[in-house]
Parts: structure tokens; sequence; C-alpha cells
């Protein structure tokens, strides 16, 4: 699952793979170096076109697949609904 820490994570290990801080990636990209800071934290609320044009100076893309559910084992439904003893 692609939560908003591990998209962050994967921008900073690009972002420091290239060789860049977040005060030069600022530069290059017009993001102001606080916004870099909060998407790479997992904190960024912004508008989708900052988030995309960060993704894009680093060479990565978004990418948007179904949601996969799982259910739980029979065991753990029955452990769920038991009744204490």
């Amino acid at each position: 699952m692609a939560t908003r820490s591990n998209i962050g994570k994967q921008v900073k290990q690009s972002r420091k793979q290239k060789q860049l801080t977040q005060a030069e990636l600022a530069k290059i990209t017009r993001i102001n170096k606080t916004t870099i800071s909060e998407i790479e934290n997992g904190r960024f609320t912004g508008s989708f076109d900052i988030f995309e044009r960060l993704l894009d100076s680093l060479d990565l893309q978004f990418s948007v697949i179904p949601k996969s559910h799982s259910l739980p084992d029979w065991d753990e439904i029955e452990t769920l609904f038991s009744e204490g003893e």
C-alpha cells in the first residue's frame, strides 16, 4: 500500500540518489523547500500539481491501482465473535 509516508521515503531516496539537497531541488522545481520536506515526511496535503512536478523532477511517476482487500482467516473470525468463557 502506498501511504504518504512510503511515498515520501521514496521521494527522499530518489533525491539523495541524484545527490540533491532539498534546497537544490526547490530551485530546480520552483517548489518551496518546506513543501518538499512535508512531502518527504508524509505530511503533504497540497495540490497534485505540485506533487506531480516534484515526482517528474526525480524521474518518478504516480500510479493508481485497485485497492486490495483481504479477508481474515476463519479462526480469526471465530476469535473476534466468540463469547468469553
